[in-house]
């Protein structure tokens, strides 16, 4: 048998308010994006879509000037489609004010044509004729394409990282899966050498010809070039959680 339920309850004493003290608020589970609205941003929109062009126009000089079958099958070339692609898509979320896109897609991006710009600068500045992206073409269209992909663009994906982008979007346990596209590149450059035994462009990458330095030495080469990805891909993920807030937030 229960108590009966009194028809009066008494009022619970209010919560004593003293001054220049604020209540604490109670944790809540919903994130930050869902609670405050995004909002525009012209500036990253515009900077953004530029960008994008800019790459674009770049890939097509490319493909005029070597031909699509070479073109399309360097990495630098790839990774600055991959760029482009990202870069409109994030143009049109700052433009129709939605979120951004993942930490993991944008920073798998830029990583890819940073370490194709240092690598071209490191590695293969030196390197012959043959090796470079339009074959022994030196004509002016060729030398500024060129620098377009692996200076200006590359340059300028950093730019809009540093200076547009949220920090803190990207996360270590993703710059081991960011390593499966350049292992991916990997294997279809050496396959595309054992098809193509008899073209004067076998292999696009004095570090990756096979007929000339052996399958050992390619390998070794690639193991280390493959540590190299990996340190910037973990420098990138340590510099984006250090780095302060974007200076431009329009």
């Amino acid at each position: 048998m229960t108590a009966p339920i009194p028809r009066d309850i008494p009022d619970l004493p209010a919560l004593p308010n003293f001054p220049g003290v604020t209540p604490p608020l109670l944790p809540s589970p919903a994130p930050a994006r869902a609670v405050v609205p995004p909002v525009r941003r012209p500036i990253a929109a515009a900077y953004r879509l530029l960008l994008a062009l800019a790459a674009t126009a770049a890939v097509t000089g490319a493909v005029l000037l070597a031909g699509p079958a070479r073109a399309l099958s360097h990495f630098t070339v790839q990774s600055t489609i991959l760029l482009a692609l990202v870069t409109l898509a994030s143009a049109r979320r700052a433009w129709t004010a939605r979120h951004p896109l993942p930490g993991a897609l944008t920073g798998a991006a830029l990583l890819y044509v940073t370490m194709a710009s240092l690598v071209h600068h490191v590695l293969l500045s030196d390197a012959p004729a043959r090796f470079s992206l339009t074959g022994e073409a030196s004509s002016w269209p060729a030398v500024l394409t060129a620098h377009a992909l692996h200076t200006v663009i590359p340059a300028a994906a950093l730019l809009d990282w540093l200076l547009l982008s949220p920090p803190a979007r990207t996360h270590l346990h993703q710059a081991a899966p960011w390593l499966l596209y350049p292992l991916a590149y990997l294997l279809f450059s050496l396959a595309r050498g054992e098809l193509l035994p008899d073209s004067p462009d076998r292999f696009l990458y004095p570090f990756l010809d096979a007929a000339h330095h052996g399958y050992r030495s390619v390998l070794a080469d690639c193991l280390l070039l493959g540590l190299s990805f990996y340190a910037a891909a973990v420098l990138l993920v340590t510099a984006d959680h250090i780095r302060p807030k974007a200076v431009l937030r329009r």
